[in-house]
C-alpha cells in the first residue's frame, strides 16, 4: 500500500469519527456543532508534531483535542459539566486540558481571545528557540474583531511560527459572510500584513491538510505566519436548538453534494483502497465509540464541593493530571 493511501485512510478515519461526534453531540443541549466542517478540523491538525501547539475554534474543538490524545469520554464529560472531565466539572462546554496535550482552550465566551494567546505562544516558542509551531483556527466572523488584526500584525512583524486557519462556514450565527466581509476572501486580508494568504476548498480534507502542512514547513523554516481561508459550510445550526431556517434550501442542497465525508469516501472507493464493507465497518465502529463515550459521560456524577475539595478551585495541571 502506498504512503498516499495510508494518508487517505488516516484522514478518512478522523473525518468519519468527527462526523459521528458532531452528529451525536448535536442532540445535547447548548452544543455548538460543526456538522459538515470536519475536513477543516482534521486537515488543519493532522500530522503535527509533539512539540507543536494547537488552539482550535470552538466548533470542532472536541475532535481537535481528541486528535492530540485526549480521551473522548472526558471531553464529552466536559461539555456536560461532569466531575470526570479534565476540568473536573469546573469548565462546562469547553476544553480545559492538561498541558501535555499542547492544546489551548477558549476559557471564555469571548471570540478572538485564543488568537491573542496563541500568537503569544508562538512568540514564546521563538524566544526560546524551540522548533514547534502553532496552528489556530477561528470563524470568519472572528476575522472582523480587533484580536484578529492585532495578532496577524504582530506575528508578521516578528516572523512568528504560527498558522491562522479561518474555518469559514458561510455564516456568523445567522449573518452571511458576504454581508459582513466585502473582500473576496478572508485570505485577501493577509496582504495587509505582509504574509501569504491562501484560499482552499474546506470540504477537501486532503487540500486543507496540504495547505496547512506547507504553511507549517514555512513556519519551521523561520519564514513567519500564513493565513488560510478554508471555505466550508455549516450543515447544522449555530447551536443545538437552532433550526437554521435562514439558509436557503437550494444553497444547502448544493453544499450537501460537496459533503467532505462523502468526498473522501468516494475517493477511497474509486481508487480501490477500501471496499464498501470496510467503509461501513469504519463508520459503524466510530458510531459505537462515540455512543459509548456519551453514555458513560452522561452516567458520570456532577461535581460537588465535597467531590472537588477546597484545593480544586482552579484548573491547575497537577489536579488535572490526577483525574481518573
Amino acid at each position: 500500500m502506498k504512503i498516499e493511501d495510508n494518508l487517505l485512510i488516516s484522514l478518512y478515519h478522523l473525518v468519519a469519527k468527527g462526523r459521528e461526534l458532531e452528529r451525536q453531540m448535536t442532540k445535547l443541549p447548548g452544543f455548538h456543532p460543526g456538522v459538515g466542517e470536519e475536513a477543516v478540523v482534521v486537515g488543519s491538525f493532522f500530522g503535527l508534531g509533539e512539540r507543536d501547539y494547537i488552539a482550535p475554534h470552538y466548533r470542532g474543538a472536541l475532535l481537535a483535542a481528541h486528535m492530540r490524545g485526549a480521551e473522548l469520554r472526558k471531553l464529552v464529560a466536559g461539555v456536560l459539566g461532569k466531575v470526570t472531565s479534565y476540568s473536573r466539572g469546573r469548565v462546562r462546554g469547553d476544553i480545559c486540558l492538561p498541558l501535555k496535550f499542547n492544546t489551548l482552550g477558549m476559557f471564555s465566551g469571548v471570540l478572538g481571545n485564543p488568537m491573542n494567546i496563541s500568537t503569544g505562544l508562538a512568540l514564546s516558542l521563538k524566544m526560546q528557540a524551540q522548533k514547534g509551531v502553532v496552528v489556530t483556527s477561528f470563524g470568519e466572523g472572528t476575522s472582523n474583531l480587533g484580536a484578529f488584526h492585532e495578532s496577524l500584525n504582530l506575528a508578521s512583524c516578528l516572523s512568528l511560527p504560527i498558522i491562522y486557519v479561518c474555518q469559514n462556514n458561510g455564516y456568523a450565527m445567522s449573518t452571511r459572510t458576504e454581508y459582513a466581509l466585502k473582500c473576496a476572501s478572508v485570505a485577501d486580508r493577509a496582504a495587509g500584513y505582509g504574509m501569504p494568504g491562501v484560499q482552499v476548498d474546506g470540504n477537501d480534507v486532503v487540500a486543507v491538510h496540504q495547505a496547512v502542512q506547507a504553511a507549517v514547513a514555512r513556519a519551521r523554516a523561520g519564514e513567519g505566519p500564513t493565513l488560510i481561508d478554508a471555505r466550508t459550510y455549516r450543515i447544522s445550526g449555530h447551536y443545538s436548538a437552532d433550526a437554521n431556517g435562514y439558509q436557503p434550501p437550494e444553497e444547502r442542497e448544493a453544499w450537501l453534494k460537496k459533503d467532505p465525508l462523502l468526498r473522501i469516501k468516494a475517493t477511497l472507493q474509486q481508487r480501490g483502497i477500501l471496499s464498501e464493507s470496510q467503509v461501513a465497518e469504519i463508520e459503524e465502529g466510530a458510531s459505537r465509540e462515540i455512543m459509548t463515550a456519551i453514555e458513560e459521560a452522561q452516567a458520570d456524577p456532577d461535581p460537588t464541593l465535597e467531590v472537588l475539595g477546597p484545593d480544586d478551585l482552579y484548573c491547575n495541571n497537577e489536579v488535572l493530571e490526577g483525574v481518573k
